[in-house]
């Protein structure tokens, strides 16, 4: 077991205990994850209106008022939850922000589609990892890949960043990806092979296992 992912079930065990240091602290592993997700659900002029960050915040906030209600045990069911709570807040989040400010659109946002949505970015998320995992049933592993991709993306400069997510978590081709960053269709490729090369080479400096990238 990866050094994190024995920081995130310890954690989860101790917050099961009554610990709220550790639930606190459990939450902060997740703050970066959950925030690419709403980034993932949000397109760029909307982030304007509608902040990530207080998103994240607000689901932590939910998660720590509503703990008791948690009856899961594995970091792959406390992730699950998270994003059950993330997904109410965004959709609640665009209500607000959109929907209000476009009366005349009249148009409802649908929890099932959001949902829909949110898993293939944790589809499209896993797609990234390919290969960086011995095995795909090791489970534990690749949710805390999970963990530390969010967390190196966010360290990533921010046209990286944004190549990753437009390209891998709202799925477009490369096309489009060029026309949403103002580059040309070659221009977004490459750059979209360097923000790859380099956060895989910086995953790969984190593995414990010895993974290799295909």
């Amino acid at each position: 077991m990866s050094t994190a992912a024995s920081n995130a079930e310890t954690l989860l065990f101790q917050a099961l205990t009554g610990s709220r240091e550790c639930f606190g602290r459990l939450l902060e592993l997740y703050r970066n994850y959950l925030k690419l997700l709403v980034v993932a659900q949000l397109e760029k002029p909307l982030q304007r209106r509608v902040s990530p960050s207080d998103v994240v915040q607000e689901t932590f906030l939910e998660a720590n008022r509503d703990f008791a209600q948690f009856r899961g045990a594995s970091t792959g069911e406390f992730s699950s939850w998270l994003r059950r709570i993330l997904l109410n807040n965004v959709h609640r989040a665009i209500e607000q922000h959109v929907l209000t400010a476009k009366r005349s659109l009249r148009r409802e946002v649908s929890l099932d589609a959001m949902a829909a949505s949110l898993e293939q970015s944790t589809v499209r998320l896993d797609a990234i990892l390919a290969g960086a995992v011995d095995s795909p049933s090791e489970h534990l592993q690749r949710h805390e890949l999970q963990l530390n991709l969010a967390n190196r993306l966010a360290e990533l400069p921010e046209d990286y960043r944004d190549v990753v997510v437009l390209r891998h978590l709202q799925g477009m081709p490369f096309e489009q990806v060029g026309l949403q960053m103002g580059r040309s269709t070659g221009a977004a490729r490459m750059l979209w092979l360097r923000a790859i090369r380099q956060l895989r080479e910086q995953l790969l400096g984190d593995s414990d296992h010895g993974g290799r990238w295909t």
